[in-house]
């Protein structure tokens, strides 16, 4: 009985000391590439932002972000010698045919769209990932929309009575693109266009070097006006 007893507790012990040192390997491999990581992701994010306002690269970036439905949307204005050149926005539409879809999408002083595309999403190969610059030009026919002169100023696929050809086959996803771009124009006019009138403005944070920090602010929640559902 002892022997057994002995044979468990030998048992426990080389188990305990298995999992000790699984546990301080992965710290430390952890600790080793969190660095690497973290640089890989701000390059990716300024590579997206340069894409949607060209010479983000040589300026420097300012970041709010806000919160809506329980997501984050940022705000980066790109100033070059302290004159603002664009602002773009993160924004995101949970109406993907796969869910979220998180858009990149840059507006210039007038609030016209400069560029734009998919940062993230889940959708169809072959059709609704068509949405992304890296596998169809499909977007850039977004390229100097002026949301403010539309319809009900809402940006909609022509099958909705707006002025975007839907992908073939993917209008879901192509619904979801505009409300993404719909809700960040939203959040440009009442936050960024307010600051440009001179109106009580938010303190932001600078990105510096490789290393992308925010600050969350507090504003109103924007009514949104494109949220459509095939």
């Amino acid at each position: 009985m002892a022997k057994k007893e002995s044979t468990f507790l030998n048992m426990t012990l080389t188990l305990f000391i298995i999992t000790a040192v699984a546990a301080v390997a992965l710290g430390y491999v952890y600790n080793i590439t969190k660095e690497p990581i973290q640089k890989a992701k701000d390059k990716k994010l300024k590579t997206a932002i340069n894409i949607v306002v060209p010479g983000a690269d040589k300026g420097t970036i300012e970041i709010e972000t806000v919160k809506i439905e329980g997501k984050d949307l940022f705000i980066y204005t790109v100033s070059i010698d302290d004159k603002i050149i664009g602002t773009a926005i993160n924004s995101f539409s949970n109406n993907g045919f796969g869910g979220l879809v998180r858009v990149m999408v840059g507006f210039d002083e007038n609030g016209k769209i400069i560029d734009s595309d998919v940062l993230e999403h889940k959708e169809t190969p072959g059709l609704g990932d068509k949405s992304s610059k890296s596998v169809s030009n499909w977007n850039e026919q977004f390229k100097k929309m002026d949301i403010s002169i539309m319809k009900d100023k809402t940006l909609k696929v022509s099958k909705d009575g707006g002025e975007v050809d839907a992908i073939t086959a993917a209008t879901i996803t192509s619904r979801a693109y505009c409300d993404a771009i719909q809700r960040a124009w939203t959040v440009y006019v009442e936050t960024i266009d307010d600051n440009s009138q001179q109106k009580e403005t938010t303190e932001t944070e600078i990105i510096e070097e490789n290393t992308l920090e925010t600050k969350t602010v507090d504003i109103v929640e924007p009514n949104e006006g494109g949220n459509d559902n095939e």
